[in-house]
């Protein structure tokens, strides 16, 4: 189904006040019945994603790191099984996944000697199970699994999207007959920067696109929005590449 500016505007519209959890996206789905599931999850994070980086400093100050600890810190001692965290990001319009690891790191600035690292911190997120406190353990747990714009969790599905997409498009290819090289292949070639394919014979697309010999190809799997369709058009284009 096309998309309309309007469309994704009203849409758009709606999120201003929702926070970025699995439930929130299923009323967004009931509110708009007619787009897909993944179109309304794209649009959702991308603009999920520009507020987060309006208001992300404000989050990082040393005093709002000590009140989020102690809201955390009083709100397990009065019940350890409650989402609190989940609900404290909520509250202070943050993205649980990025409120869960402030108070994880927090946490172990306070109980190791030594400060911990980004990839200890990120395998922690990755496997709760890790932390060394259950309670907290369990509090990142619910941050990550109720997140659908941050985390882990996320970055997995849309690995697994872009892999996905990445397959259609090479069956795509094979079935024209068109000759292309992949990435692992142009690694190997010693290419410095590895799109999901490189034809060797450009070809043209259409009557729209006879002027433009395509060499490049690329899968997106984001929708697009319009700070991204009104930028000017890409130097590639000028080249015989063009990205897809």
């Amino acid at each position: 189904m096309i998309l309309t500016k309007a469309q994704y505007d009203e849409i758009a519209q709606c999120l201003v006040s929702v926070p970025p959890t699995r439930q929130s996206l299923r009323k967004l789905k009931q509110r708009f019945p007619s787009q897909s599931q993944a179109t309304l999850l794209s649009i959702f994070s991308q603009e999920y994603q520009k507020h987060i980086k309006r208001t992300h400093a404000k989050h990082h100050t040393l005093e709002a790191i000590e009140s989020y600890y102690q809201r955390y810190l009083d709100g397990v001692a009065n019940n350890g099984a409650a989402p609190v965290l989940l609900e404290l990001a909520n509250e202070v319009d943050y993205a649980p996944s990025l409120m869960a690891r402030l108070i994880l790191e927090r946490f172990l600035q306070e109980h190791e000697e030594t400060p911990p690292s980004k990839s200890v911190i990120n395998s922690m997120l990755r496997d709760p199970s890790q932390i060394p406190d259950g309670v907290l353990a369990n509090q990142v747990y619910q941050c990550i699994v109720n997140d659908c714009c941050y985390g882990p969790l996320v970055d997995c599905i849309k690995h697994a999207i872009g892999h996905e997409h990445e397959v259609m498009l090479r069956d795509l290819l094979l079935e024209k007959n068109l000759s292309f090289l992949d990435e692992d292949q142009l690694r190997a070639k010693g290419y410095d920067k590895t799109p999901d394919f490189i034809l060797q014979v450009p070809v043209g697309l259409g009557l729209a696109w006879s002027s433009i010999g395509m060499d490049l190809s690329r899968s997106w799997t984001a929708t697009g929005r319009g700070a991204s369709c009104s930028k000017p058009v890409s130097p590639q284009t000028l080249s015989p590449y063009v990205i897809v």
